[in-house]
């Protein structure tokens, strides 16, 4: 049998035994058996650290990609399927918190009342978008989806978000609204495969016009009415490197302004309808795809702005519909953009759904089952050395003057740590989950929390809140809010291992800790101060001496292939390479000063220090599909995984001194970058 054809069917054959667990398998923090030693450490230290690990690992046939961190969300999600089977099966003696998760993880796994119900969820909304026949009656039609969470990325969203010059306060924000493909580029790139991408999102969306009931003809005249709406917005939109830069996002108008932008839509009908009548100022985020949206309104018959919002309706709403609309979305966006042969089992999909709907409910019994004081309390040290290290960093920069360093300081020492998981959990009592009712419930959950969001407009900042739910694999630093979080989910074995001593620990997560505390200082970061403002606190020396070395970083990893013949935008991965390089840094002076003075010895044929790097590259261990590759060389900011190892190492001549690697050889520059 060939080997790629004996994998896809160990994987297809392993995604089908899976089972609900009541505990968390473990997995080592540094795993020998991961390693391939054929492999010289100088030559390819990745493949060196990972390379049996991708061998061990196929990508299951559900997944665009496989790696130790979706190794792990997968057995959390196997977790929370045994907490929501066994919540969906408690009867009377369940709380309200175990009926809401329960009755709506039970009303996902209801395939026959959900193929019963079909589109019966959006009917009513797709009704009021045919009695669409003025502008006026488009403006109505898109405030009553927005209002009712059938609708509310449709032509625009609104929201409530922190003043991005005044991080204490809570305005309205106007966006840009939602494309059918991944980003605005795969309307404007003219190469021969985003040209084919086209063309096969055009015959998506005329198929999907005919499950709704339309003649072919009918549906292919306005699936290319679609097209031509989406490119015409898509070509006003910001590109994802524009928006790394905040100040392009900034343009605070009053209600009168904003409404000069697009005179053609009844703004003031939606602001009372979504609550928000009080907002007075609103930041716009991009005017020009306000004003674009107010030409296309006139350029386009009413007839091709009806087919327009019957798309956006039936795009979003596929996933929660009956199986003939599953499987054309999985065909389209996860076969043909991404290279998924499979469709995700159910209960995967539905522990997701109930994760995202009701996470911090979820999340408490996540909590109390896997994230144990002691994992919080050594997670917490860890932090603080991390930020340590950085304070002794900071404190002795050659390139960096003392105005600068002082505000540096500040604001590290303004950090907040959030560990596991929030202070004070969600009140979801004004979410309604019924049994049965699972579009029902997606469309109840969606505008609870697009309301939950606008009603903190105008109230003062909760600087509690979270922005992950505790299960997620995943960490992030909010610049903003100035504070980095760890949700539990991402502080289990492998990537958290209480059984294991410090080195791999704080390669792992250690440089987890020290990556989002680097992005308090990357090149978006650093424009925010210790309060979370838009705000200028570098001098113009100090400031070029950053843009100069970020540049060294940005360069190096444009020199890279993503795939094929596509190579990284290292401007658009800047913030996360910059992270990367320096979260590892930091992670080591702080795993040496917490040793200092311990006679460390060899282990499994490795030093500490060798310990050190290798668990810090087994975090990345896995494999992405190249159709996976392609898309996320144009929309994500994080580089290809083994980039994000060996571009970190070649910098680091204490991972040269581990390893005996010289000048000349591949994990060894010249002319290393080092930013912090």
């Amino acid at each position: 049998m060939h080997k790629s054809l004996c994998f896809a069917l160990l994987a297809f054959a392993a995604s089908l035994a899976a089972q609900p667990v009541t505990q968390l398998p473990y997995s080592p923090s540094l795993d020998l058996t991961s390693m391939d030693t054929s492999v010289q450490p100088c030559q390819d230290f990745y493949r060196y650290s990972c390379g049996n690990w991708t061998k061990q690992n196929p990508i299951p046939a559900d997944q665009a990609s496989w790696d130790v961190y979706g190794k792990l969300a997968f057995d959390n999600e196997r977790l929370l399927w045994g907490i929501l089977d066994r919540a969906a099966k408690g009867g009377a003696g369940r709380n309200e918190s175990e009926r809401k998760i329960g009755d709506f993880f039970q009303a996902c796994m209801d395939e026959p009342s959900v193929e019963k119900a079909g589109t019966q969820p959006i009917d009513a909304a797709m009704q009021r978008i045919a009695r669409i026949r003025s502008l006026a009656d488009l403006s109505k039609a898109v405030t009553a989806g927005h209002a009712d969470g059938t609708g509310s990325g449709t032509l625009f969203s609104i929201s409530g978000d922190q003043d991005l010059e005044d991080s204490q306060s809570v305005i309205a924000f106007a966006n840009r609204g939602a494309l059918g493909l991944p980003d605005r580029d795969y309307y404007t790139k003219t190469d021969a495969k985003s040209v084919e991408i086209r063309a096969k999102y055009v015959a998506h969306v005329a198929s999907v016009f005919e499950l709704l009931g339309d003649a072919k003809s009918a549906a292919a005249a306005q699936a290319k009415q679609v097209m031509a709406i989406e490119t015409e917005l898509a070509n006003s939109m910001l590109t994802r490197v524009e928006m790394r830069d905040p100040h392009k996002m900034l343009h605070k108008m009053d209600r009168r302004q904003f409404q000069a932008l697009t005179p053609s839509f009844g703004w003031e009908g939606l602001f009372p309808a979504l609550g928000i009548e009080s907002a007075k100022l609103v930041n716009v985020t991009e005017p020009a795809f306000y004003q674009a949206l107010e030409k296309a309104l006139h350029v386009h018959k009413i007839e091709a702005w009806r087919a327009f919002l019957r798309w956006n309706l039936i795009r979003d709403a596929s996933p929660y519909l009956s199986s003939v609309f599953v499987n054309s979305h999985f065909e389209f966006y996860s076969k043909y953009l991404r290279g998924v042969p499979q469709l995700q089992p159910r209960w995967r999909r539905c522990v997701r759904y109930t994760d995202r709907d009701l996470g911090e409910l979820l999340g408490q019994v996540f909590v109390a089952q896997t994230f144990t004081p002691e994992t919080k309390a050594r997670t917490v040290a860890m932090t603080k050395e991390i930020e340590l290290a950085m304070e002794n960093d900071l404190k002795q920069l050659p390139w960096m003057g003392d105005e600068t360093r002082k505000r540096a300081l500040d604001k590290l020492h303004s950090i907040v740590n959030k560990v596991g998981y929030p202070d004070k959990w969600r009140d979801y009592s004004a979410l309604s989950i019924t049994a049965g009712d699972f579009g029902g419930n997606v469309l109840r959950a969606s505008q609870f929390e697009d309301r939950r969001q606008l009603a903190k407009i105008g109230k003062p900042l909760d600087r509690g809140e979270w922005g992950m739910t505790p299960p997620t694999v995943n960490a992030y630093y909010n610049p903003q809010m100035n504070d980095i979080n760890f949700p539990a989910g991402v502080l289990q074995p492998p990537l958290f291992d209480p059984k294991m001593d410090d080195a791999p620990n704080y390669g792992n997560t250690g440089a987890t800790i020290g990556h989002e505390l680097t992005h308090g200082f990357d090149d978006e970061g650093r424009q925010f101060d210790a309060q979370g403002n838009l705000k200028d606190w570098w001098t113009d020396k100090d400031a070029a001496e950053f843009e100069r070395r970020a540049k060294c970083v940005s360069d190096q990893y444009s020199g890279y292939i993503a795939v094929g013949d596509i190579h990284i935008n290292g401007k658009l991965t800047l913030g996360e390479d910059v992270a990367d390089l320096g979260g590892t840094m930091l992670a080591y002076y702080a795993w040496k000063h917490t040793t200092e003075g311990q006679d460390l010895k060899a282990a499994d044929g490795l030093t500490p220090d060798q310990r050190y790097f290798v668990g810090m590259a087994q975090w990345a261990c896995g494999e992405v599909r190249p159709e996976t590759k392609r898309e996320r060389a144009i929309t994500d900011p994080h580089s290809p995984l083994e980039y994000r190892i060996n571009g970190v190492v070649s910098n680091m001549p204490e991972f040269a001194k581990a390893f005996g690697c010289k000048v000349g050889q591949p994990m060894v520059r010249e002319n290393a970058c080092r930013v912090w």
